[in-house]
């Protein structure tokens, strides 16, 4: 393996800083037991907007850190060359969750040769890594790997309840003989807005309909950023543009990929457009993902207000019977609709619309509620990646994860009409350590299933499983337009010449 790798723990057996977490209470950390994981550790191998790598730190009685280990002590340096010998431009960023744990991540702007990568703690180094290279930036197209190959090296999970779910009514799709049902069903321009699409060769290809097909962007981003690392097999597929998913739960069996999926229909699940967007675009396009809610919450547990905090557009009857109930309860709730479109007529009860909250400073206080839009909130994984305690609704409406979150283990459940929304939150305010530890749990889920590497492992598995179940020869017709990889100059370097290098 061209790649050389110190995890420098340390010459020295044991480095002690002295740490106030609480109040009158000293830790020592030990850093030769620091835990280090994430896929910022192989560069050369796995191609992303912003890698990053995960630090747990250890005190010296082996126990997790769950406190900030310091304000800006922690210190990340790297360092490249581009292939004509000028510096890399490279963006380090260090994350603070205030848990135990600090997030280094970084953006490559150039393809970097000898990149090498020191963490340190103060003066003393925790992580010394180095790279011969190349090492691609994400902009690179340089697809060498197959699906298979690619899945295991970026250890992508081996259980996709949903996936699996989704998938099994579709043992064999032949496209030649329910094609044209499909676009004959959906191609209704007012109310559906669909896509039908086709990876050939490596190489993207579309025909839209509807009267709304702005959000092909997204699926169009996901396509091209999986085809610059993966050789995709040739796929033939139709995603619905919209929120709501299509396919009645007795209907025919129509393929179609949605981002939402519900109790009544039968759509193919993937994860939404938002939380796609926010994996690819991280330390880019993006203020809000799901590394950036972890590294930007600033109050502890102990120092929360023990209110329910929500704010969020008027796109459900329960919003509206939300602001009843916490005006009935105002030592209990912090919550104001913020746009008025669905119920415009009762601005004068609901309103007036409330200025935008910054999403970081929503955990501020203890308990955070997921609440259905016009479908599924899409704010739930990132409500699940900070640190308050998440109440959500029960919903028909699902997400890609929504299957393997516990009810009362990683969220508390509450009722579709919000009816015992006061009495879970009186419980919470009486069970506080407990809430604490599902606070805990939420958020460990967030980064064992939703980072940005689960995200792209996802529509990487779902794609190639997809393509096992097709029967028709896969071919691009003569309407559809090809989806253009994004102008960008970028040697690519077979194995020989990395040799070589």
């Amino acid at each position: 393996m061209l790649q050389t790798i110190m995890l420098t723990k340390m010459l020295f057996s044991l480095f002690v800083l002295l740490l106030t977490c609480k109040e009158g209470m000293v830790v020592e950390i030990d850093l030769s037991k620091t835990i280090v994981w994430g896929p910022g550790l192989k560069p050369d191998e796995i191609t992303m907007r912003a890698r990053y790598i995960f630090f747990q730190f250890v005190d010296s009685d082996g126990k997790n850190l769950t406190g900030s280990p310091g304000k800006d002590i922690i210190s990340a340096h790297i360092q490249g060359q581009t292939s004509s010998g000028h510096a890399c431009h490279v963006w380090p960023q260090v994350l603070d969750c205030k848990d135990g744990n600090v997030i280094v991540r970084y953006r490559l702007h150039n393809t970097c040769f000898n990149l090498k990568l020191k963490v340190k703690m103060k003066h003393e180094p925790i992580l010394s890594l180095g790279f011969k290279g190349p090492v691609y930036e994400e902009e690179c197209y340089c697809p060498h790997l197959s699906t298979n190959s690619w899945i295991e090296n970026m250890e992508c999970s081996k259980n996709y309840t949903q996936m699996h779910s989704d998938l099994l009514p579709f043992a064999n799709v032949d496209f030649n003989e329910i094609r044209e049902d499909i676009i004959k069903r959906y191609d209704q321009p007012e109310s559906v807005s669909l896509c039908h699409y086709v990876v050939k060769s490596n190489k993207i290809f579309r025909r839209c309909y509807g009267k709304h097909v702005g959000f092909k962007i997204f699926m169009d981003s996901i396509l091209l950023s999986i085809a610059r690392k993966v050789l995709l097999p040739d796929i033939e597929f139709f995603v619905n543009l919209g929120d709501w998913p299509l396919v009645p739960k007795n209907g025919k069996n129509y393929p179609i990929f949605s981002w939402c999926g519900s109790t009544d229909t039968k759509d193919i699940v993937m994860p939404t457009y938002d939380i796609t967007a926010s994996s690819l675009e991280a330390m880019g396009g993006v203020m809000l993902d799901l590394l950036s809610v972890q590294g930007n919450t600033e109050t502890p547990w102990e120092r929360k207000i023990e209110k329910l905090f929500w704010r969020g557009r008027d796109s459900c009857r329960e919003r509206l019977d939300l602001i009843d109930i916490s005006r009935k309860h105002p030592d209990l709730f912090n919550a104001s609709i913020t746009n008025f479109f669905f119920y415009k007529g009762e601005m004068d009860k609901y309103g007036p619309g409330q200025k935008h909250v910054s999403f970081f400073n929503f955990f501020e206080y203890k308990y955070q509620l997921n609440i259905d839009g016009s479908v599924a909130a899409y704010r739930f994984p990132y409500l699940l990646a900070g640190d308050s305690l998440v109440l959500k609704q029960k919903s028909k409406y699902y997400e890609f994860f929504y299957n393997d979150v516990v009810p009362g283990k990683h969220y508390m459940p509450v009722k579709s009409d919000l009816s015992d929304l006061v009495e879970k939150i009186t419980w919470a305010k009486k069970h506080d350590k407990d809430a604490l530890e599902i606070a805990k749990a939420a958020r460990q889920f967030a980064r064992d299933n939703l980072l940005p590497r689960d995200v792209l492992c996802y529509h990487v598995v779902l794609f190639n499983e997809w393509s096992k179940r097709l029967k028709s020869k896969v071919k691009v017709l003569d309407n559809m337009e090809e989806v253009l990889q994004p102008n960008h100059s970028c040697k690519c370097y077979n194995e020989k010449l990395k040799e070589e290098l």
